[in-house]
């Protein structure tokens, strides 16, 4: 898959900085593409809205977190708020970085800067 030189990158404002609060979300529609904006404790990350495995709306999922690796018959619980479920098949994703938690898989993502108090997304 080559890219399109012709094409150039865009930056749209998304939101201002305290428009989405820890833990939060925000669903943008940029040029056709549903895109989620989230806040996962004060750093910004997008992610386009399809579920790599089953193509699902995946930045509608729950932000929760997951079990941690726990000594054998105890569950440890951790990372609240760093972790998206997919809300059909629920696969988590790690809001940090889009890894899947249990495949190779990843989430697309869309690079984010702060620009003062607004949040701007290149497409």
């Amino acid at each position: 898959m080559s890219s399109n030189p012709s094409r150039t990158k865009q930056q749209i404002t998304v939101a201002r900085v305290g428009e989405i609060a820890p833990g939060q979300r925000k669903i943008v529609r940029i040029d056709g593409r549903s895109i989620g904006v989230f806040n996962v404790g004060g750093v910004y990350r997008a992610y386009l809205n399809l579920c790599p495995h089953a193509l699902a709306p995946v930045c509608l999922g729950r932000v929760g977190g997951t079990t941690l690796p726990s000594a054998p018959g105890t569950f440890e619980w951790g990372r609240d708020g760093e972790i998206l479920s997919c809300p059909w098949h629920g696969w988590e994703f790690d809001l940090l970085d889009g890894h899947c938690l249990t495949d190779k898989k990843r989430l697309h993502a869309f690079e984010l800067a702060l620009v003062g108090d607004e949040i701007v997304l290149t497409v």
